[in-house]
């Protein structure tokens, strides 16, 4: 089991099944949403996931096509993404983790719409968009 909080602590959760392959997503879209060069994330099984301390402050931010980032109404921390069309995976900020992984990047996605003051470091496959 892993455990995981937002910056504040106001927002607590909990995943009972396993962590996908960490992914660092360099579309402008992660960049804006979290603020850095990259956003680090795995997917998990929704039924995994159980949001176990307050959820009233959990927000979200619908692009208008099925995506929805959800983060913590107080202090503005990225928890997940969920999308519509994929309503089984949520795609977990490993950021927000409490318990340590042994996992490392397997993937840099959108590689072609990067931060043009990023350099990407490390032998995982780059991806020009998602493979």
């Amino acid at each position: 089991m892993h455990t995981g909080s937002c910056l504040c602590g106001t927002i607590q959760y909990e995943i009972d099944g396993p962590l996908g392959p960490i992914i660092y997503c360099h579309c402008s879209r992660c960049r804006k949403a979290n603020g850095a060069a990259f956003s680090a994330v795995s997917q998990v099984a929704t039924a995994d996931l159980r949001i176990v301390k307050g959820e009233e402050a959990l927000r979200g931010f619908d692009n208008g096509k099925g995506v929805h980032r959800m983060f913590c109404g107080h202090c503005g921390s990225p928890l997940f993404s969920k999308r519509d069309a994929m309503p089984d995976i949520r795609r977990l900020r490993i950021g927000t983790l409490d318990t340590p992984i042994k996992g490392k990047v397997s993937a840099h996605i959108f590689v072609d719409s990067k931060a043009e003051w990023d350099e990407i470091c490390g032998d995982a496959p780059r991806y020009a968009e998602f493979p």
